[in-house]
């Protein structure tokens, strides 16, 4: 396998795993070019290229075609289309679990085209690929005038009262002083939902300097450069955003919305105080991960385990 460092040079050694360390970029030369034209060109339709592109904000999990439709606004005949196009182009797979059938994005074949277009198209050119592999964080972290002592980590869902609020709390109380945590929503409510303000006061955290923010507060210049982006809900994870300044890891930790449980409010109670746990669960898990002994592809892989994983137990 070869190697590609940040200034675009190939190389055999090996890299010592940190989070911290240069990113390197590797493709292990499986695609021809057929197979490569084939799935170009079927990227190269606008709708099946937004199939592709919410699906990858899923990944490594699989969405339901009712939800890709209703997401994208798109005909559920005109969807079925494309994602027969797309698994036909190995891009995609598909999964039945019971009655439904979730379709999500192959990633071994998606690394395949990625570098067959940057180091067999493009010949691994420093000027090409520089600017991809050394983000802004990176030169923050080189430069001992920027002091960079912690990881910056945002959660987002579409209301920013409930879900990302739990988040972000239970980040700043159990990240043992190694993480700022920020949430936002894509449509944020006016206020924190009283539900999940009462979870919260009942487990013992200060509420008091909690508010509701739209996501765009954490997207203008100068802002905070995030080393992880976590989705929480669904809604969110399906909208467009545009790339993050940095290149943070990115991972899908959706939880269904307590704000939507219906019933008495002993039983809203109930689900509130769920949802609350199951993220706990999560938080515990990521700030224990051995971050200073991770690659960036090791703990990328670890992000998803915590979602996938939780998924199951929630």
């Amino acid at each position: 396998m070869i190697w590609i460092n940040a200034n675009g040079l190939a190389t055999h050694s090996v890299m010592k795993p940190s989070f911290d360390a240069h990113r390197n970029f590797h493709y292990f030369g499986n695609m021809e070019q057929n197979r490569a034209a084939h799935a170009f060109a079927t990227l190269g339709h606008p709708g099946r290229l937004a199939v592709f592109r919410l699906l990858m904000r899923f990944a490594p999990q699989g969405v339901r075609p009712t939800e890709i439709a209703e997401a994208l606004g798109m005909k559920q005949n005109t969807l079925s289309h494309h994602l027969a196009d797309l698994t036909a182009s190995g891009l995609i797979g598909v999964e039945r679990q019971g009655r439904s059938l979730f379709y999500a994005v192959d990633l071994d074949a998606t690394e395949d085209l990625i570098g067959y277009l940057a180091l067999d198209v493009g010949r691994a050119r420093p000027d090409l690929l520089a600017p991809l592999l050394f983000a802004p964080k990176d030169i923050a972290q080189m430069n001992p005038t920027i002091p960079d002592t912690d990881f910056d980590v945002l959660f987002i869902c579409s209301g920013n009262s409930a879900r990302s609020i739990f988040a972000e709390v239970l980040l700043r109380d159990l990240g043992k002083g190694k993480f700022q945590a920020f949430s936002a929503g894509t449509r944020p409510n006016t206020e924190l939902n009283p539900f999940a303000l009462e979870v919260l006061k009942r487990n013992g955290h200060d509420t008091s300097s909690l508010r509701s923010k739209h996501v765009s507060e954490y997207q203008q210049p100068g802002s905070i450069v995030m080393d992880f982006v976590f989705t929480v809900c669904d809604t969110a994870a399906a909208e467009e955003c545009p790339p993050w300044p940095g290149q943070p890891i990115t991972g899908h930790w959706g939880l269904p919305d307590p704000v939507k449980a219906t019933g008495t409010d002993a039983e809203k109670a109930l689900v509130f105080a769920q949802t609350y746990a199951a993220l706990r669960r999560r938080i515990m898990t990521f700030v224990e991960l051995p971050f200073a002994s991770l690659s960036r592809m090791s703990l990328q892989s670890r992000v998803d385990a915590i979602g996938t994983d939780s998924q199951q137990k929630a």
